[in-house]
């Protein structure tokens, strides 16, 4: 018989691991729900469970925060129970080949920036921005991005009259060196500005493949996080963005500016990122660079056999995950400030990418009545997906299904791409 926890989940396979124990997946009782299950020793050096489920409930209801099932202790394990989400954007960005387009980023820059207003709002700092802590949902939430791990979050200001933590030096380097602030390097406490500062290193690690201060050598980790913060110091905006549009140093230029107890002005980094947008002509339609690659794939899977002659299986299209040694593992206010980059929620990365999504795309389009209202996308926007998809992988096929030839038929750019009512398809972006 299967272990169980809280008497609601029984636990299944053990799907990852991280500094703080293990994670399994497991199945809600009566429902038959999945789930993530994290298990700590409650004899950990410093316990970190007990904290993330405090924050994780303070943020509960937020848009693309995962929801909490269950807290609490079993036998000599802390258990925390959660939502089991889709692929970390770390993953996508492996998956896709390690670049992605201006698309796809501007289309993520918009949820990822409201993700951070949220945790801002609700008196917290993440202070570990980086892509493996943003996921997509699955199902019909594929296109919902999430924000996760708040192992090293910190409450910047009194919940009750907004009071600002003091202004401190000295401090050690809390998060992910490689997309850690420059004040972050410079030991200054971090605050609202610095969350934005690295969401805007992942941005443009998405969109260059690599940042600067990537790959440098040392011998121990505080000589590289020295290095880091050097190269990131003398690498000035310019030519950190050189090449790509004007709005990107000028979101970097905004957070720099910015004191340190300033509220950051969300609204207006968003719209810059949406303007361009526009002007680029792309359709908010959700196409991110992974859909198109699982669809192309989906399609290749399904047409080879057939083609061939043979019985081949599917395989695992995600590449090996990337280890990530840049994160500080020293100690600050009594807990670990290190986690590993593993993560209950991230559990569906280490297999084959989820392609429940684009197999309903492929099928009959889902009842939106039934989709809950801050992630339905109309039918419409459904079905320009499917003949988008459609069009983007007109693969060979064999001779007597009627196609002419084999001919391979290369997908349009995004750029080709009709641009619509932006507006109305902002609405569902600011909604999910």
């Amino acid at each position: 018989m299967e272990p169980r926890v809280g008497n609601k989940f029984r636990v299944s396979r053990k799907i990852g691991s991280g500094s703080f124990g293990e994670i399994y997946l497991g199945y809600h009782l009566q429902t038959n729900e999945e789930v993530a299950i994290k298990f700590e020793n409650v004899k950990t050096k410093h316990p970190q469970l007990l904290y993330e489920s405090k924050i994780y409930r303070i943020l509960q209801g937020g848009t693309g925060i995962p929801n909490v099932k269950w807290f609490g202790v079993e036998g000599d394990y802390n258990v925390l129970v959660m939502d089991l989400l889709g692929s970390s954007l770390e993953d996508l960005f492996n998956f896709c080949s390690r670049k992605l387009s201006l698309k796809t980023v501007l289309m993520l820059a918009d949820q990822m920036i409201n993700r951070v207003e949220f945790v801002h709002s609700k008196s917290f700092l993440h202070r570990d921005i980086k892509p493996d802590n943003f996921l997509v949902g699955s199902g019909r939430r594929a296109n919902q991005v999430y924000i996760i791990d708040f192992g090293l979050a910190k409450k910047y200001r009194d919940s009750s009259n907004h009071q600002h933590i003091p202004y401190r030096e000295n401090k050690n380097l809390t998060g992910t060196a490689r997309y850690a602030s420059m004040n972050t390097h410079l030991g200054i406490e971090q605050s609202r500005r610095d969350d934005l500062e690295s969401l805007g290193y992942v941005l443009m690690y998405f969109l260059r493949g690599s940042l600067p201060w990537q790959g440098l050598k040392a011998g121990t980790k505080k000589q590289k996080y020295e290095k880091i913060s050097e190269r990131k110091v003398s690498t000035s905006i310019e030519v950190l963005c050189r090449g790509y549009p004007p709005e990107f140093a000028s979101y970097f230029h905004y957070c720099r500016s910015l004191r340190f107890d300033d509220k950051p002005d969300y609204a207006y980094l968003k719209r810059i990122f949406r303007d361009l947008f526009i002007r680029e002509g792309f359709q908010f339609d959700y196409m991110f660079d992974w859909t198109i690659l699982q669809y192309q794939q989906s399609q290749v899977t399904t047409v080879l056999p057939r083609t061939l002659g043979s019985s081949a299986g599917p395989s695992s299209a995600m590449p090996p995950a990337l280890v990530n040694t840049d994160k500080q593992s020293g100690v600050e206010d009594g807990r670990t400030s290190g986690w590993s980059a593993s993560d209950p929620l991230k559990c569906r990365a280490s297999g084959s990418l989820n392609m429940e999504s684009v197999s309903k795309q492929k099928g009959t389009m889902p009842n939106d009545s039934t989709i809950p209202k801050e992630v339905a996308l109309p039918s419409s926007i459904l079905v320009r997906t499917k003949r988008f998809l459609e069009a983007c992988c007109h693969l060979q096929q064999p001779r007597h299904e009627g196609r002419r030839g084999n001919r391979f038929i290369p997908p349009p750019s995004h750029n080709q791409c009709k641009s619509h009512d932006f507006s109305e398809s902002l609405k569902l972006s600011e909604n999910l």
